[in-house]
């Protein structure tokens, strides 16, 4: 009997922390860049009843469940024009733009693109996220505004490129132009807020490698990647789980109360 307690406790509790994953997604759904996370969930320990462990039985029981891992999805979402030059979309999946905090050079990654040119105390003007982050160009150096090299950028984004430009590439690979990154295991990335992402710590095997021919639109964002009807639909099942496992708690107590009567 203490088990269904665990079993409807523990179901409960997860069915929680679904609904605040997919209240997030809501909340972002006009957010810059955001990508929708999902919540899947991995089944506890289960046993049987009259039998070997192995064994496959109708007298099985089981733990309940638990949310296994917050995925998030980092590809492509649909595009907003905005006709401003210093708003940057990217075109591929699982890539991301480089930014540093000034405060501690800490480094993350970002798909929001959003970005501005902000004066900071050495005089220069260096392009900045809306949060006051560096952008950081091909290089892993902050990037000025005043020598962002957005032609060779597109130049390198084109799929076709002829042989009587090749030269010309080749000479102004050295400027400096905005730095797109991706990953071997981007699921592995931490969320710390801000649209932002870090790489585990010890994590070595997931390390950022440069994107050598991006697909950047400029004039225009990427839009949240939140389906409303998905989400809702999401709401709606995860409440009437919630209730089940309540069911579950409340029935056990009353067959227990039941029992202590009995005795």
């Amino acid at each position: 009997m203490e088990m269904s307690f665990w079993t409807g406790a523990v179901g409960a509790d997860n069915f929680t922390k679904r609904l605040s994953v997919t209240s997030n997604n809501l909340a972002n759904i006009n957010t810059t860049g955001f990508k929708a996370k999902s919540a899947p969930f991995r089944e506890l320990i289960n046993y049987n009843l009259n039998d070997s462990r192995e064994a496959v039985t109708e007298l099985q029981a089981g733990a309940g469940a638990v949310v296994h891992q917050t995925n998030t999805n980092f590809n492509v979402s649909s595009l907003n024009v905005t006709n401003v030059t210093s708003d940057l979309a990217l075109l591929d999946n699982n890539t991301f733009f480089m930014v540093q905090d000034p405060g501690d050079d800490s480094i993350s990654y970002t798909r929001n693109g959003h970005f501005h040119s902000g004066l900071m105390p050495d005089g220069e003007f260096y392009l900045m996220t809306e949060s006051g982050k560096y952008v950081l160009d091909q290089d892993g150096k902050k990037l000025k505004a005043d020598v962002l090299d957005l032609t060779t950028l597109f130049e390198k984004s084109s799929e076709n490129t002829s042989d009587t430009n090749t030269t010309e590439t080749a000479e102004t690979e050295e400027k400096p132009t905005i730095g797109v990154y991706t990953f071997p295991h981007p699921s592995r990335l931490l969320s710390q807020g801000d649209n932002e992402f870090v790489v585990q710590e010890g994590d070595t095997e997931n390390t950022a490698a440069l994107v050598t021919n991006p697909h950047v639109q400029s004039g225009a964002l990427e839009s949240s990647s939140t389906d409303i009807a998905k989400e809702m639909s999401k709401v709606v099942e995860t409440q009437r789980a919630f209730s089940y496992a309540l069911k579950v708690v409340t029935t056990s107590d009353e067959i227990q109360s039941t029992i202590n009567q009995l005795r």
